[in-house]
């Protein structure tokens, strides 16, 4: 059984912005491995998909617990379900890569994202996977990365965010088909 989480923070407001590709990423994919909808599980904190992809059970989860408690969401599925740290993949947006670039890693730091922080730290390891979609556009300077990650993508960096969207998706569905995730 492989657990995918979409970091990001619920309401309309935060919809489209920076903090949220974790979660756009999981609905691409949803529609990719055919998952039809998406259940709120309260006692998880997290809205729940699951779906049987490449003989394996596969959950999606988009916590609800805003980006900052990330953790506490994916520390209950993980228990609930029973998945171990090496069968989880966390998806989040990276503000030290530039848009278009994606890093799938493994047993690295939090760099400072406070989302991945409180999910290593509920977790109590950091040895799950991460896809790390970049959000930083090359011809800007971030002064404050509290505000630049709750901004929304301009209409230029929206384009290549589609794409960058489609490509993660992608790469995972090949690595759940590979099962090398």
């Amino acid at each position: 059984m492989k657990l995918i989480v979409g970091l990001g923070n619920p309401g309309g407001k935060y919809q489209k912005t920076r903090h949220n590709l974790g979660w756009r990423v999981i609905d691409c994919l949803a529609k990719k491995i055919d998952l039809k909808n998406f259940k709120e599980e309260k006692k998880l904190n997290a809205l729940i998909g699951a779906v049987k992809f490449n003989g394996q059970k596969v959950i999606l989860a988009k916590p609800l617990s805003y980006m900052n408690h990330s953790g506490q969401s994916a520390r209950a599925i993980s228990d609930y379900f029973k998945i171990t740290a090496a069968d989880i993949i966390i998806v989040h947006d990276e503000i030290d890569l530039p848009i278009g670039e994606i890093k799938i890693q493994e047993n690295i730091s939090s760099a400072g994202h406070k989302g991945v922080q409180s999910i290593i730290e509920h977790l109590k390891t950091k040895e799950f996977k991460r896809v790390r979609l970049g959000i930083k556009p090359l011809s800007e300077s971030i002064l404050k990365a509290e505000d630049f990650v709750l901004d929304k993508f301009n209409l230029d960096e929206e384009k290549d965010i589609e794409q960058e969207i489609e490509k993660a998706a992608q790469m995972i569905m090949t690595a759940l088909l590979s099962d090398s995730c």
